[in-house]
């Protein structure tokens, strides 16, 4: 039983990370068909997922996300604000951003909530839409003006691109994710977790940083771990991904092999590091990372190939 016992705290249920899974047919192929859009975005078939601020709204028990028709959002939104996701469940669906100055809308449908809290408790499909809505909606946000001129930008194919209106520079600017790295290190039965001063007290998680530019995601591995503990590692192995919403980052999950034992804080970014055994995980004391996180996965991961037959908080 000890072998055989799985931790599925930080997976949904069909073993994907929170988040993921390709629960939208994005239908790439209509973006750029105005009429299928108009007609789409009129029809009562069709869904809307409403954010709110960052927030996405949710009703019942358990929750689920609260899908909406065009009809019920028609005061708050105009066509040039609706961003085409793909088909969910057979139908078409929209994410529609509405400013956090508006008070908040729907008070009879249901309540916004960050999905942070939301990624631990909605459907696995559910999690997946409002993540991909989100990030769309903030995208949208950041890039009113265009980076190369500064003229103001326009939404294009269904609100998967915008581009600049400023005819000499035209520029087209597409959706970006930010590619991070996030490492479990093991040494034997040990393995290497840090934590940061800002973080709650006790809890610690796997290493992690972004990558740079000309960097592969192995030598993104290396270097983080050594610039914020000394450690050096290798056998590096993929593991699997998470789309990380907050707002837009892509974790890279690896396994790492320790080369060496002894560590120090090179780049002020940790306030702690130490190694721990899987006993020491199971035992309450260090707080591990929130459940809907990749980070957790590894974690979690870890704890069972060693054995561990104990459920482990699932904070």
């Amino acid at each position: 039983m000890a072998r055989s016992f799985l931790l599925l705290i930080g997976m949904s249920v069909n073993g994907e990370n929170i988040f993921a899974g390709a629960y939208v047919d994005r239908h790439g192929h209509v973006r750029t068909d105005p009429d299928w859009l108009s007609a789409a975005i009129q029809s009562d078939a069709s869904w809307f997922v409403p954010v709110w601020g960052t927030r996405c709204l949710t009703d019942g028990e358990p929750p689920s996300l609260v899908l909406l028709q065009r009809q019920n959002i028609d005061e708050y939104i105009s066509d040039e604000d609706i961003i085409f996701l793909g088909m969910y469940r057979e139908r078409p669906t929209f994410a529609v951003g509405m400013d956090k100055s508006v008070p908040e809308p729907f008070a009879e449908r249901g309540q916004f909530h960050d999905l942070r809290y939301l990624g631990s408790i909605l459907p696995a499909d559910d999690a997946n839409l409002a993540a991909h809505a989100r990030a769309l909606v903030i995208w949208h946000r950041l890039q009113k003006f265009c980076g190369r001129c500064g003229a103001k930008t326009q939404t294009q194919a269904g609100g998967n691109t915008r581009k600049c209106v400023n005819e000499a520079c035209a520029a087209l600017i597409f959706p970006r994710v930010e590619p991070a790295i996030i490492v479990l290190v093991s040494h034997g039965d040990r393995c290497l977790l840090g934590r940061q001063k800002s973080w709650p007290e006790g809890r610690y998680s796997t290493i992690a940083g972004f990558v740079e530019p000309g960097e592969s995601l192995e030598d993104a591995v290396r270097r983080e771990v050594i610039e914020e503990t000394d450690v050096r590692v290798g056998n590096i192995r993929y593991h699997s991904s998470q789309p990380w919403p907050f707002p837009s980052a892509l974790m890279l999950g690896f396994t790492a092999e320790a080369e060496t034992e002894s560590i120090q804080l090179n780049d002020g970014e940790l306030e702690d590091a130490r190694w721990f055994s899987y006993k020491e995980l199971t035992s309450g004391f260090p707080k591990l990372p929130y459940r809907i996180s990749i980070a957790r996965r590894l974690v979690d991961d870890w704890i069972n190939s060693n054995g561990s037959s104990g459920r482990i908080d699932s904070q």
